[in-house]
């Protein structure tokens, strides 16, 4: 499956404010970029680096006025989610060293306080992918997925008491019952085709069976159509942007998701 996706954010800058974004998709297992376009209006200087979880970004300093960021990109993309039922737990001691993070608790995923809770959902499972297959369709089952309410960052412990709300906090609620039960777990960020209604979105994918995989709560069918653009602990480490200085929110936001052609020459 080809897509096109595409983000357009805009700025009303009252002064020079720093910014670190995180707007390029990597090439990776299950993607690949072909070709993507970013620019910024006005131009400024730009340092690119990767962050400790292989995620591209950059730093720039915005100037006073408006202040415009495009990105889009030519994907490939597999047409189904990869799914592994029985997939095996792996055992602490067995994990490579780059897991380890995403066992420990973190700023929105207090995952030591949900031990009890993560082993009544998944009682009778299977180790390993199977209880990670029961946390999704409890969240599925039980905490309401409400689109438009995500202006506040809330911790799972906070979304488990209120029972509702937008993909980050389902994912969030995820990550920290997978980390209880030893089950590395992690948030993605990117984009997803068919999303209603459209924008980025969030998931999150837990290593079980020696890889990474996607679980969706906020889809009663998970498939194709998923574009990662940053992968983290939770929601801090994967903002597609941080401002440094007065707050400030974009004044515009667009986001895309259509389906694309391959490039000349491609297959």
């Amino acid at each position: 499956m080809w897509l096109q996706t595409s983000c357009d954010l805009g700025f009303e800058i009252a002064v020079p404010t720093p910014f670190v974004l995180m707007l390029r998709p990597r090439s990776g297992a299950q993607q690949w970029i072909a070709s993507e376009q970013y620019w910024l209006s006005p131009s400024v200087p730009v340092f690119e680096f990767t962050d400790v979880y292989g995620n591209l970004c950059q730093r720039l300093v915005a100037p006073v006025g408006a202040f415009r960021v495009h990105t889009s990109a030519q994907v490939m993309i597999s047409d189904s989610v990869d799914r592994a039922p029985d997939a095996p737990f792996i055992d602490v001691q067995n994990l490579p060293d780059s897991i380890l993070c995403y066992l420990l608790p973190s700023r929105y995923c207090e995952s030591d306080r949900f031990g009890q809770m993560a082993n009544e959902i998944t009682a009778g499972q299977l180790p390993g992918y199977n209880q990670v297959a029961a946390i999704e369709a409890w969240l599925r089952d039980t905490i309401r997925f409400d689109p438009y309410n995500g202006d506040v960052f809330l911790s799972a412990i906070e979304i488990n008491a209120r029972q509702w709300g937008v993909c980050r906090d389902l994912s969030h609620l995820g990550i920290a019952l997978c980390r209880s039960l030893s089950i590395p777990a992690r948030m993605v960020v990117g984009y997803l085709y068919g999303l209603q209604p459209m924008d980025l979105h969030a998931w999150f994918e837990a290593y079980v069976g020696n890889r990474w995989y996607s679980f969706d709560a906020t889809q009663r069918a998970i498939s194709g159509g998923y574009v990662a653009i940053g992968y983290g602990r939770d929601a801090a480490d994967v903002a597609v942007y941080n401002q440094f200085g007065p707050a400030l929110l974009p004044a515009e936001k667009r986001v895309s998701v259509e389906l694309g052609a391959p490039p000349s020459g491609a297959n």
